[in-house]
């Protein structure tokens, strides 16, 4: 039996200085053909939604900023690929999916380990599926302590057996510097 893989948010509006990195660490995950099937999800900022009314942020809510990471292109088949709208992690397409498919067990990584891919993590955690976090292959847009604190709180409700090392991320935390540099 395969674990699935669901790649969380890896999309053009997510990546910066902190993510730059993640997709083609993903890339390369994918590559060891150990996961199956290829999930994916994007965050969809709707005008209406509370990022907007609240926060007044208005990012990722058309394209390029809502399209998947082009390192990923090759993997991603439309009917793979679950769109949520806000921070409500699964949505109910994903839920039904899993859920019909008996699903156990799902390898989890992604941007943002603060926010999305802890509410999907938990979401799974809920549903009676073990969410498998692959820490170095996540990150935070915030930076590096917003990611450690998303793994601090996964830790604490998911049970750190939960959070895992792909050995993808060269034996560093923090993101490579962008232009080179360590």
């Amino acid at each position: 039996m395969t674990i699935p893989l669901l790649v969380v948010d890896v999309q053009t509006g997510f990546i910066n200085d902190f993510t730059h990195h993640i997709p083609q660490r993903v890339a390369r995950l994918i590559k060891q053909k150990i996961y199956s099937p290829l999930l994916f999800t994007r965050f969809i900022n709707s005008a209406e939604g509370p990022y907007t009314r609240f926060l007044k942020w208005d990012g990722c809510n058309e394209a390029p900023e809502t399209d998947l990471s082009e390192d990923l292109a090759p993997y991603i088949k439309p009917e793979f690929v679950f769109s949520k709208r806000g921070l409500c992690g699964m949505p109910i397409e994903l839920v039904d999916y899993l859920c019909d498919r008996q699903t156990q067990q799902v390898a989890v990584v992604g941007i943002d380990t603060d926010m999305c891919v802890l509410k999907i993590a938990m979401d799974l955690f809920d549903r009676g599926i073990e969410p498998i976090v692959l820490t170095d292959c996540c990150a935070s847009t915030a930076g590096l302590q917003a990611h450690l604190a998303g793994l601090a709180v996964l830790s604490r409700n998911i049970g750190a057996q939960r959070l895992r090392d792909a050995g993808l991320g060269g034996g560093t935390l923090a993101a490579p510097m962008v232009n080179g540099g360590n």
